[in-house]
């Protein structure tokens, strides 16, 4: 198959199984959504290469916000940098050698350390911060907002993270076997 068309029919695979998943799993709350986002944003970094998983990256908060999982409109531009710094540490760090266990591990720590620190600077010490007053003013974001966004993307981000990454770990070795790579 030409590569092109396999990058583009498995990138679309794992963007329809991210929307099933976002869609089934909304319900259960941000901790099972949330690391099942992470686990299919690291699985098309560490699978389908670096361009899948920035795709997916910045795609997914837009599906998250149209599904109404996304709780504002002002956090999808900063749950794409979260995401996109998530997907190429770990590409980068663990690079396509799934049998080096150790760099695979420093890969999903940084990885998921990077991304909690992304999201905390962006939505809590910028928008819920220094951008409040503006924000509020403008209508952009409400005060019940102002006071849940920081509880929601402080340390639970950094667990979905721990929690995806490892879950596509313990994947990678098997699909990559079943996709023969």
């Amino acid at each position: 198959m030409n590569k092109k068309i396999r990058w583009i029919t498995e990138t679309a695979l794992l963007l329809a199984l991210l929307i099933v998943l976002q869609s089934v799993t909304k319900s259960f709350g941000q901790f099972v959504t949330g690391s099942c986002v992470n686990a299919v944003l690291a699985l098309a970094a560490l699978l389908t290469g670096l361009g899948s998983g920035i795709t997916i990256a910045v795609i997914s908060p837009v599906l998250a916000f149209l599904l109404g999982i996304a709780p504002q409109a002002v956090t999808v531009p900063a749950i794409m940098v979260g995401n996109t710094v998530f997907v190429v540490l770990i590409r980068l760090i663990a690079g396509t050698d799934s049998k080096v266990l150790g760099k695979q591990i420093a890969a999903w720590i940084i990885a998921a350390l990077a991304k909690f620190a992304v999201l905390y600077l962006l939505v809590v010490k910028i928008i819920c911060g220094l951008a409040a007053a503006p924000l509020l003013e403008a209508g952009t974001l409400k005060e019940p907002m102002l006071k849940m966004l920081p509880a929601m993307f402080a340390w639970p981000q950094l667990v979905t993270a721990l929690i995806g990454g490892a879950i596509a770990l313990i994947l990678v070795p098997v699909l990559r076997k079943a996709l023969h790579r």
